[in-house]
């Protein structure tokens, strides 16, 4: 059972949802330490105050605000418990919109909101059926980690699920790094939506969506633990400069087309538009469905 790393309420008009929030996601990377190579003894961060040049007790850490060099505010955790903010206590529902609004690069880590107690019930119910039928998210705003944040709550199963949001001043623009105007043919257009057409799937799952990163050190740990070689570096594959589109989509179709015939023993694949004499007048071939 995930903990509970914030208790508050979701308020919705006069309505109001007590909810327990728990991460909804976990981390396997492995791990390291940092040692100390001549005798492999444990190497540590330590806190030492500056003033007295000794280490300090985390119950003698707290928290400032630097106004000069010489002068500290100090802030307190009952300072920020009662902030004069309305989202310090609450996820407030500000507005609704459709999740295809959103543009994807705006969403950070995901939590599962869990109803607080059987007063919650009900209220909590009556949310997930509002969002699910109007296949809307609501964008909320609320206060963690000494700052406010935005995001947007969804429904995940029959459980609500809080989204990060970054603020809209918080995403760069992607203008200067454009290439220069390029143009493409109406048969490279086809070649490319033929070649996703062969490469998509229907769900997330598989041996091809593992960690290899993370299996790689484990090997490694394992070898060395066992006193046994290393695990063997592949070869990289050496890039191929495209000089030719459509000859490295008609290539990237068929090495797609004979690795999906080697995991499933079927090849549910497109061909290649055929390359077209030009003609005349322009016009707009229709891809066929």
């Amino acid at each position: 059972m995930p903990r509970t790393i914030w208790s508050g309420a979701i308020s919705f008009g006069l309505v109001t949802v007590p909810v327990n929030v728990q991460s909804a996601t976990e981390d396997h990377s492995i791990r390291f330490h940092q040692y100390h190579l001549e005798d492999m003894g444990r190497v540590r961060y330590r806190k030492v105050c500056e003033l007295e040049d000794r280490e300090v007790d985390q119950s003698e850490i707290g928290k400032g605000y630097e106004m000069t060099r010489d002068r500290v505010i100090p802030i307190t955790d009952e300072d920020l418990s009662n902030l004069p903010l309305p989202t310090a206590k609450a996820i407030e529902i500000d507005a609704f919109v459709p999740l295809e609004d959103i543009d994807p690069i705006r969403m950070g880590a995901g939590y599962y909101l869990a109803a607080g107690g059987q007063v919650a019930a009900k209220p909590y119910k009556l949310l997930v059926e509002a969002l699910r039928r109007s296949s809307r998210v609501a964008i909320a705003k609320y206060a963690w980690s000494g700052r406010e944040r935005l995001g947007m709550l969804r429904v995940r199963g029959n459980a609500l699920v809080l989204q990060e949001l970054l603020w809209p001043d918080e995403i760069r623009d992607p203008t200067e790094l454009l290439p220069s105007p390029a143009e493409v043919s109406e048969e490279e257009i086809e070649g490319a939506l033929a070649l996703m057409d062969t490469m998509t799937i229907d769900a997330l799952e598989g041996e091809e969506f593992t960690d290899r990163y993370t299996e790689a050190i484990a090997q490694i740990i394992e070898a060395k633990r066992e006193e046994k070689p290393l695990p063997a570096v592949p070869e990289p594959e050496q890039p191929v400069q495209v000089l030719d589109l459509m000859a490295a989509l008609n290539a990237s179709v068929q090495q797609a087309k004979a690795s999906r015939s080697e995991d499933t023993g079927l090849a549910d694949v497109h061909e290649l538009p055929k390359k077209r004499a030009a003609k005349k007048t322009p016009g707009r071939k229709a891809r066929s469905a």
